[in-house]
């Protein structure tokens, strides 16, 4: 595989990730106007929060860390992927049914595992009632990313990242349809996600069948290599189990202060666009590259691709987290500030943002560093590093909470984030010439951040000028788009002036 067919693959699940969160935005927007950060909305938040932790083990997370390098190297061996991928999807949905089944019996203690301020008032029952109806989409979602992994490792992107989407435009017509026939707004998103669960399953199913991996339905067979799979997914698991600790414990000290849940998942929302179109596009084009890349004996092909994820992430990374830090309340009142979410929760909000930015290219250059590892088969060092992070997170947020309230779990996500990638830097240097940072590396990124730098002043200075509009109804839209073009302008003039990256090659992967 060349360079720059990895490069394309980047920007086609960055593509399809960045309309996800497009209509992620557009969700949230209107979840902030007519739920506000009253209890229907932090309940909702975590009944859509619990499925999704649990995914992080099965879908993205560990059984697919474990799954996708092992069923690459099928594909590129010719030994039988198919078979390999029916065994995994029969195991798969056999220990997810379970899991279903036990979590709708304990469902009170799960909310109150993830939320325990909620307990004694009116948020504990909505939590438990939208989380039994919204928790059967960790089976179809997990599915779905298995069988996301078998495109990804077939060098088919497009469908893989285009299902999420369809999530975000099902809850978006579900508060349409709500609003116009007076139904409950929680209860109806709480209902739609199990839909939209369905259709990601549906899709995904179809286009695995045409790329000539149609699923073969099948009782669970424990052969040994699903007891392989199994050794090599059990550290992995235990790794997401501390990062899912580490949400946890943010949640629990946000429980405790009102509308302090909903504050720290519109900042997440935030964030989470260019961590999910740069972070997640790398890690999901990266791992099956590298393990394809070791298992042909290609290193000078593997130091090249860790070299352009690392370039790339930073790229976009930096700047982002520069104008999420410079210019935080501009962009929360503007996406956020109207409805049931008036201005007393748009600075908490902020906040929580510019410290979150801090840590975004920590979050990304984990994706980056997280493959070199997987793609070994070594599941074991993330997950002690993890929880050397996992200490950090929890003593900073429990530990710092009575002196500075809910901004302590921002905070120790920030700083965790950042242990995290020392720990992985550290632990990657001894795998050998393939995670060597290359001359072009090594001259572009000082210039990257000088660049975002200069263009976080640019910010600054225009913000200042537009303070007046800024907040004005309506114009503050034009007033946001003024400030994100002169960002957008003065950083990409100054980052080809300095040599910070080269237009010509975004073009060419782009065109590729």
């Amino acid at each position: 595989m060349k360079p720059i067919r990895l490069a394309s693959g980047f920007f086609t699940v960055g593509a399809w990730t960045f309309l996800s969160r497009i209509f992620g935005f557009v969700r949230d927007i209107m979840i902030a106007a007519f739920l506000g950060a009253g209890p229907a909305a932090e309940a909702f938040f975590i009944a859509f929060s619990l499925p999704n932790l649990f995914r992080r083990f099965f879908g993205e997370g560990a059984f697919n860390m474990a799954f996708i390098p092992q069923f690459s190297k099928r594909v590129e061996a010719g030994a039988a992927p198919r078979a390999y991928m029916n065994d995994a999807i029969a195991a798969l949905a056999a220990i997810l049914v379970a899991l279903t089944a036990l979590a709708t019996v304990i469902m009170p203690w799960l909310v109150l595992a993830m939320a325990s301020g909620f307990a004694g008032d009116e948020r504990f029952d909505l939590a438990v009632m939208f989380s039994r109806i919204t928790f059967p989409y960790i089976l179809l979602i997990s599915l779905a990313a298995l069988l996301s992994g078998v495109l990804n490792a077939t060098g088919r992107f497009a469908a893989a990242a285009a299902a999420p989407v369809l999530l975000n435009v099902l809850l978006i017509g579900a508060m349409v349809l709500a609003d116009l026939a007076g139904w409950n707004i929680g209860l109806t998103l709480s209902i739609t996600v199990p839909i939209a669960g369905v259709a990601q399953l549906v899709l995904l199913w179809q286009a695995a069948k045409r790329a000539g991996y149609a699923p073969q339905l099948q009782w669970p067979r424990f052969t040994d290599e699903m007891k392989q799979l199994a050794i090599i997914a059990a550290p992995a698991a235990l790794a997401g189990g501390v990062v899912q600790i580490n949400l946890l414990v943010g949640r629990q000290v946000a429980s405790f202060f009102d509308g302090a849940v909903v504050w720290l998942w519109f900042a997440d929302r935030l964030y989470q666009l260019p961590l999910g179109v740069v972070g997640i596009a790398i890690g999901v084009v990266l791992l099956p590259d590298l393990s394809r890349r070791l298992a042909a004996s290609d290193i000078f092909g593997g130091r090249d691709a860790f070299n352009r994820a690392a370039e790339i992430s930073l790229v976009f990374t930096v700047p982002a987290a520069v104008a999420l830090l410079v210019v935080p309340i501009p962009i929360v009142s503007t996406l956020f500030e109207r409805g049931a979410f008036g201005p007393d929760d748009v600075n908490p909000t902020a906040l929580a943002l510019a410290i979150y930015a801090v840590g975004l290219p920590a979050f990304v250059l984990q994706k980056v560093l997280q493959p070199l590892f997987f793609a070994r088969e070594d599941t074991r060092s993330p997950l002690n590093y993890a929880l050397v992070a996992m200490v950090v997170n929890a003593v900073v947020a429990i530990g710092l909470a009575p002196l500075l309230g809910f901004v302590s779990a921002a905070i120790a996500t920030t700083l965790a984030a950042w242990v995290m990638v020392v720990l992985l830097w550290r632990g990657s240097r001894n795998m050998g010439e393939e995670t060597t940072l290359d001359a072009r590396f090594l001259a572009r990124a000082p210039r990257i951040i000088i660049a975002s730098a200069a263009m976080g002043l640019v910010l600054y200075g225009v913000a200042i000028l537009l303070t007046g509009v800024i907040s004005a109804p309506f114009i503050r839209y034009f007033a946001l788009a003024a400030l994100v073009a002169a960002g957008a302008i003065s950083y990409a003039v100054v980052g080809q002036l300095i040599g910070a990256f080269r237009l010509s090659d975004l073009k060419s992967a782009l065109r590729r």
